[in-house]
């Protein structure tokens, strides 16, 4: 029997996530492309020379605009943007992804890097924004020889 399929949208109750699905698609794709066209000199330089300007020509909502000329990574994120095409205006800037990683977490890019080497964020606090999902899944009982299929 099929698994049923979980709702659309139960990740959502994960505090600070924010996952590319297809309606985050749909709606970053102005910030996405813009983020792109960052890949050429030419476009960088227009971007640097009047930020706003450039902007018009993607149809970004205006708080999708507010998000980029803010340089609020995580704002773009729930707006739609995807971290590897934002990370590309990051890169404009001059930075590297410990750094918007740095920034997106809240704490200097030491503690971005001596966190992530002892194992990442705790998940304890993290899991659930409703309070459901606080008590951690139970393990599954390890299969035995007997419950696997044969090919």
């Amino acid at each position: 029997m099929a698994k049923a399929k979980p709702q659309e949208n139960e990740y959502e109750d994960i505090p600070g996530t924010f996952v590319f699905n297809a309606a985050r698609s749909r709606q970053g794709y102005g910030i996405n492309m813009f983020c792109m066209s960052l890949m050429k000199d030419a476009n960088r330089k227009a971007f640097r020379a009047n930020e706003a300007e450039y902007l018009k020509q993607f149809n970004l909502t205006p708080e999708q605009t507010d998000a980029v000329l803010k340089r609020d990574y995580n704002r773009m994120l729930e707006l739609g943007g995807n971290i590897y095409f934002t990370a590309k205006l990051g890169a404009t800037d001059g930075h590297s992804f410990r750094h918007l990683a740095a920034v997106m977490t809240g704490s200097t890019q030491e503690d971005y890097a001596a966190m992530m080497l002892a194992g990442g964020r705790s998940v304890e606090g993290n899991r659930s924004k409703s309070g459901k999902l606080d008590k951690p899944a139970k393990k599954a009982a390890p299969k035995t020889k007997s419950s696997k299929k044969r090919k």
